[in-house]
């Protein structure tokens, strides 16, 4: 039987827009008590702003949840409601046991205190005793790596420095739910994959329940098995990471599957090349255009050539975190001025389940890049037939059907038991 760690009922943030000169109690009172009586509702509803407008979900203890949405969609303003920093407008919050939370950089940090001070402060806030907090203080420290600075005020930390802490300090300390926003994003590639292994090690193995907030889609892809989208205050979807996640690129734009220029004066490049046309082309398998992991498809390239020159062109293609998977680049050749094609193409079961996207350099005399068009295509890649964790999860950014051959030989084998 599943526990619930977390329900959010109806939950609601109205706030004013403008503040109050801060010139006297009195007169703040005042100008409120007149604003109140003679404003009527619907000048009253013009001068607040909704953040969160009946939001409703329940999460079970030992799920990673992600959740999702462009800036100002009320993501931070339901964090802090859930860490009980800022109280809603309407709407009820239960949770089953601590909560930690990493907000931002150094939330909860005393800037004169030491890093040592802080890791004690942090822990007798959440209810622990000292006795407990110096029974994980070596983990926190060596997970943070901050052990030569510990005695030193936290106020002349590096940002890194900070986030690591405040990290090491959350994921460590005796709390249910952990509760991370974009902070992490100011650590360094290492120290990011690091947190994530941690996340889903505390939520595996000890049953914390973990929520992340994060742009980063690959990470919450990777990390988090559910994922809820907001989108202007309101859960617009809840559901598998994958699905959500793909749906949330498509609707929001983020997956274009072609570009086209009509004219050259109006197309993206320079004096020597201008684009015509971008296109990934493929037999979609229903209406949402989706290329599955089995799904042969190609990329196309149309450019006009300006100017007779030697060129060559090179196709790069990143995953979501912005690592390049592939690049591949075509021979050198000498085009007179016209329009020039190409394509490449991709095997079905060569990329992994995931977004990706694709730009394109252009090269002259094999020596100098003359122009790039960036990001100008996106698509996503769904893992086809039943799902599984592991063929998920696989590693590696290519699949190439290459056969790995076992032969099965049936002489005898004796096992000492």
């Amino acid at each position: 039987m599943t526990e619930t760690a977390l329900k959010v009922e109806n939950i609601s943030k109205r706030y004013q827009i403008g503040v109050y000169n801060a010139t006297s109690l009195k007169y703040d009172m005042e100008k409120a008590l007149r604003s109140k009586i003679k404003a009527n509702a619907a000048e009253q509803e013009a001068n607040h702003i909704w953040a969160l407008k009946d939001v409703s979900f329940e999460i079970e203890k030992g799920e990673v949840v992600g959740i999702i949405g462009k800036n100002g969609s009320g993501k931070s303003t339901l964090l802090k409601i859930i860490s009980r920093i800022t109280k809603p407008t309407t709407g009820l919050i239960k949770g089953n046991g601590k909560i930690s939370s990493l907000l931002e950089v150094g939330t909860g940090f005393q800037p004169e205190l030491t890093g040592r001070e802080n890791i004690y402060l942090n822990g007798l806030i959440l209810g622990m005793k000292k006795k407990q907090i110096a029974g994980v203080f070596d983990e926190i420290v060596a997970f943070s790596g901050v052990e030569k600075f510990l005695d030193t005020p936290v106020k002349k930390y590096s940002s890194g420095m900070y986030v690591r802490l405040a990290f090491a300090v959350a994921a460590h300390l005796t709390s249910e739910t952990l509760i991370i926003d974009e902070a992490l994003s100011v650590g360094d590639a290492a120290f990011q994959e690091k947190c994530m292994a941690k996340m889903k090690d505390i939520s595996s193995q000890e049953g914390k329940t973990v929520i992340v907030v994060s742009h980063h889609l690959g990470a919450v892809r990777s990390m988090c098995k559910r994922a809820l989208w907001l989108k202007e205050g309101l859960v617009v979807s809840d559901g598998k990471a994958d699905e959500v996640i793909s749906t949330y690129m498509k609707e929001e734009k983020f997956i274009y599957l072609a570009q086209e220029y009509h004219t050259a004066d109006s197309a993206p490049g320079n004096d020597l090349i201008r684009i015509k046309q971008t296109k990934v082309e493929s037999r979609f398998e229903d209406e949402h255009n989706t290329i599955s992991t089995e799904t042969p498809f190609s990329i196309k390239l149309s450019f006009w050539n300006l100017h007779q020159a030697e060129l060559s062109t090179t196709i790069r293609i990143h995953d979501i975190s912005g690592t390049c998977v592939l690049e591949s680049c075509s021979e050198s050749f000498c085009y007179s001025p016209g329009i020039v094609e190409g394509s490449f193409e991709i095997p079905g079961g060569y990329l992994k389940p995931g977004c990706y996207y694709v730009s394109f350099d252009f090269i002259t005399n094999n020596i100098e890049k003359t122009y790039s068009f960036e990001v100008c295509l996106t698509f996503d890649i769904r893992e086809k037939g039943q799902k599984s964790y592991w063929r998920e999860n696989r590693q590696g950014f290519i699949r190439p059907q290459a056969p790995f051959i076992l032969n099965r030989f049936n002489d005898p084998i004796n096992v000492a038991v």
